[in-house]
């Protein structure tokens, strides 16, 4: 996680491509538990609030980045692909967002919100006539008032809240072993088998390999759970701004090519077993 004011800026909008929201679900694991989620956007930043919601709202900087392959070791500059992104449409419950990169690739966003979890739904289609090298991007997701901590640069008291799966059991930071040295410190990465050591995150890079794509926290009192999970992903990130990463793979796309991505965000009750049933269902491949 890097803050880069140049990577993306807001704009005007267009509509989104008939048929990308067919397979959108009826209704959401937890439909008719109670108030809605609300959700809004601006300036790059996606708020989620409600008062369901520990410290009131979690706010995500939505998206951070669009990122090349051979990140590891190399200048954040050279790895970032500028983009824009633009509002669509915004409802409490619904937005949709438009990026535009500087290759020529698109990526059309729909978000929607329930009670208990935000939903992603992720066109990116490359009309131009060259290869994109758009390999993965970064939402960011702030955690400081859900945990109960301040958002000082590079804190790392939110730690003992936050965790990964290792081993198929649940993990609690920092952990073992921990990583320190990298091209940028502070912050851990940890990169899944599915890929190249060599293409992600340019902070400390652990040698654990995480079971899955879920990476999440607690909230200062223990009863709630905020986590996030994306497929396909590409890494998980403890950043520096008191961020949680799962961030999403493109892959690059060929001339014409069309991928589409999926996310989660999950508030919920601090009950691991239902969490991890709900990923698995979300999730299957992961």
């Amino acid at each position: 996680m890097f803050q880069r004011a140049n990577t993306a800026k807001a704009a005007g909008g267009l509509a989104i491509a008939a048929g990308f929201f067919l397979t959108w679900p009826v209704h959401s694991q937890g439909a008719g538990k109670g108030a809605p989620l609300k959700l809004a956007w601006s300036n790059n930043m996606l708020t989620i609030a409600g008062e369901q919601v520990p410290g009131g709202e979690v706010k995500i900087w939505y998206l951070e980045a669009f990122c090349r392959a051979g990140s590891t070791d190399r200048d954040w500059g050279q790895t970032v692909i500028p983009h824009k992104t633009e509002m669509v449409s915004a409802e409490p419950q619904r937005i949709r967002l438009k990026s535009a990169l500087e290759d020529g690739v698109t990526v059309q966003h729909e978000i929607r919100a329930s009670e208990d979890e935000v939903d992603f739904r992720l066109t990116a289609e490359n009309p131009a006539d060259k290869r994109s090298e758009a390999h993965w991007a970064q939402p960011c997701m702030r955690v400081d008032r859900f945990v109960g901590v301040k958002p000082a640069p590079s804190s790392e008291e939110y730690l003992p809240k936050s965790f990964i799966f290792v081993d198929g059991k649940l993990t609690r930071l920092p952990s073992q072993p921990w990583a320190t040295k990298a091209r940028y410190t502070p912050g851990q990465t940890w990169c899944p088998k599915h890929v190249p050591r060599t293409d992600v995150n340019p902070r400390p890079l652990s040698s654990i390999v995480p079971s899955n794509g879920l990476i999440g926290c607690f909230s200062a009192d223990e009863n709630k759970i905020l986590a996030t999970a994306w497929e396909p992903y590409q890494e998980l990130f403890q950043g520096v701004i008191v961020c949680l990463h799962s961030d999403f793979r493109l892959g690059g796309l060929r001339p014409g090519e069309r991928k589409e991505v999926r996310g989660k965000v999950y508030l919920v009750d601090a009950d691991l077993d239902a969490l991890l049933r709900r990923y698995r269902r979300d999730f299957p491949t992961q």
